[in-house]
């Protein structure tokens, strides 16, 4: 874990999050405009820092009401032996545990297991929650939203690797030989976290 000033994103990201507190809670129409021009402000300051056009960072938080809160990802490591579950990603095409953002009404357990299945084809069920990190306070790429990862530890149950709509490979590696990682989503310190509680049921969850 690491410790750092604010960045300009996370700065950005805390007054996304103030106006839409802001409009979720105020009845006064000249306050409703003020948060409405943060808002604004916010997208084109993450038009210049991110270099992508307006309307793509206009829809970043297209459909976000309500008091701001993190997001949450689930990960599924699922072992056997000293190799790890990786599928590849079609959007950047590098490998990471499955797993993606829990849909509401889901369990994050049963989350966790549904991305498993959709993204690789095999099935597994979760046994452990083996981390809940905070994404910021990790070497992962900066990213537009607050992040909650957790990382469950699954037990194979069956399947056979299949691909999906985001994923076009899915394969059991050495987690001493990992390929090219898909570094916003896991990194290789965190698939060795995991792996020491795969060997060490007993260890206690990590956590930020």
């Amino acid at each position: 874990m690491t410790t750092h000033p604010p960045s300009l994103i996370e700065l950005l990201r805390r007054v996304q999050a103030i106006a839409q507190s802001g409009l979720a809670f105020t009845s006064d129409p000249y306050d409703r405009e003020r948060y409405e021009q943060l808002q604004r402000l916010v997208a084109a300051a993450f038009t210049s820092e991110l270099a992508v056009p307006p309307a793509a960072a206009a829809r970043f938080w297209e459909g976000e009401v309500g008091y701001a809160t993190p997001k949450v990802e689930v990960r599924g490591a699922v072992f056997t032996g000293d190799r790890v579950l990786l599928v590849r990603e079609r959007s950047d095409g590098r490998w990471t545990l499955p797993g993606g953002w829990v849909d509401v009404n889901d369990a994050p357990s049963e989350a966790v297991a549904r991305e498993i299945e959709e993204e690789s084809g095999f099935r597994a069920r979760a046994v452990k929650l083996a981390a809940l990190i905070d994404r910021r306070r990790h070497p992962h790429p900066p990213h537009v939203h607050h992040i909650y990862k957790l990382f469950f530890l699954c037990e194979l149950l069956g399947g056979e690797a299949a691909c999906s709509h985001e994923t076009d490979a899915a394969a059991f590696y050495p987690v001493t030989a990992l390929p090219e990682l898909s570094l916003g989503r896991i990194l290789p310190q965190q698939i060795a976290l995991l792996y020491r509680h795969q060997l060490q049921p007993s260890l206690p969850t990590d956590f930020d």
